[in-house]
C-alpha cells in the first residue's frame, strides 16, 4: 500500500503537481519544529518572546508557524504549487543548518545537548534537530521533483 492510499483526507490534488503524500512532507517537519521549540523551553536556552523579554531568534523562528498557515491557504486555493514549496523548504533547510550546524551557528550542537543531565536526553533533543533538517531537505527535493514533472 502507498503512502497516498493511506491519507484519508481528501485533498485538492486534481489538475495540481501536489500529491497527498505531498502534505506528508508539510506534517513531519512542521511536528518536529514543535518539538524542538518545546526542547527549547524544556532547556531553558536560547528561548525568547514570548516567554522570556528578550526577541531573539527563537522569537523569530516562530514565524514559521503562521507562514507555514499561510502556505497551505495558499496551496488548497491553488495559488501556490510545488514550486513554492520547493523554495520554501530549501530557504527553511538553509536557516536551520546556518543557525544549528553551520560553523557560525547561533544554536550549536553543543547547546541543544550539554543542558541535559542525561546525555541520552540531549542526544535526542540533537537527533530532533538533524530530522528537522533533513525533513526539510527532502521535502524540498520532493517538490522539486514534483515541479519539474508538472512544468509550473
Amino acid at each position: 500500500m502507498e503512502v497516498e492510499d493511506m491519507l484519508p483526507i481528501e485533498l485538492p490534488t486534481k489538475d495540481s503537481t501536489l500529491t497527498r503524500a505531498f502534505y506528508l512532507f508539510v506534517l513531519v517537519p512542521t511536528v518536529l519544529g514543535i518539538a524542538h521549540h518545546i526542547d527549547h523551553i524544556i532547556r531553558g536556552n536560547h528561548v525568547g518572546w514570548p516567554l522570556t523579554p528578550e526577541v531573539n531568534a527563537f522569537t523569530y523562528s516562530l514565524a514559521i508557524y503562521p507562514l507555514l498557515a499561510i502556505s497551505l491557504y495558499l496551496t488548497l486555493t491553488r495559488r501556490v504549487e510545488a514550486r513554492y514549496w520547493a523554495g520554501f523548504f530549501a530557504f527553511s533547510a538553509g536557516m536551520l543548518a546556518y543557525f544549528h550546524i553551520s560553523p557560525w551557528a547561533v544554536e550549536p550542537p553543543q547547546d541543544v545537548m550539554m543542558p541535559y543531565s542525561n546525555p541520552v536526553a540531549g542526544y535526542l533533543a540533537f537527533g530532533i534537530v538533524l530530522a528537522l533538517i533533513v525533513s526539510v531537505v527532502i521535502g524540498s527535493i520532493y517538490g522539486a521533483v514534483l515541479w519539474y514533472r508538472g512544468d509550473t
